[in-house]
């Protein structure tokens, strides 16, 4: 009576073997995977965004900024306080023309926990309906 489950149990270890080995013969004649997409070459960087330097003294922030470059940089002027009941900050955003200076302010009530500039183009003035230029 025990022959009968033997044969059974024999006869599915062999067919999961096969399987097993059906399965690694399917993976290893699969296409290798596509390598990564070439990384498009980067352009030269443009020359843009102005020098800037920051100055934190107690819960004051002053950021120093001149543009050597011959496109107009917007700058803005991020203030992130150390207490939580103490107001974060974002200066209004200033253009800072060729070979301009610019000095932009922020503060705290209390200590300042960090202070960052963002730097965007500055985009030219729509021109008025109406206006000819000439």
């Amino acid at each position: 009576m025990r022959a009968p489950h033997r044969r059974v149990a024999a006869l599915a270890s062999a067919v999961a073997l096969l399987a097993g080995l059906a399965v690694a013969a399917e993976v290893r004649a699969a296409p290798a995977p596509a390598e990564e997409a070439p990384v498009p070459t980067a352009r030269a960087p443009e020359n843009f965004g102005a020098s800037c330097r920051t100055e934190i003294v107690g819960s004051r922030v002053v950021a120093y900024c001149q543009n050597p470059y011959p496109t107009t940089d917007r700058v803005r002027l991020h203030v992130e306080c150390d207490r939580w009941w103490d107001v974060d900050t974002d200066s209004a955003p200033v253009d800072v023309g060729p070979t301009a200076y610019a000095q932009l302010t922020g503060r705290c009530w209390k200590e300042v926990r960090s202070a960052w500039l963002t730097h965007q183009p500055a985009e030219p003035l729509p021109s008025s309906p109406g206006s000819s230029g000439t």
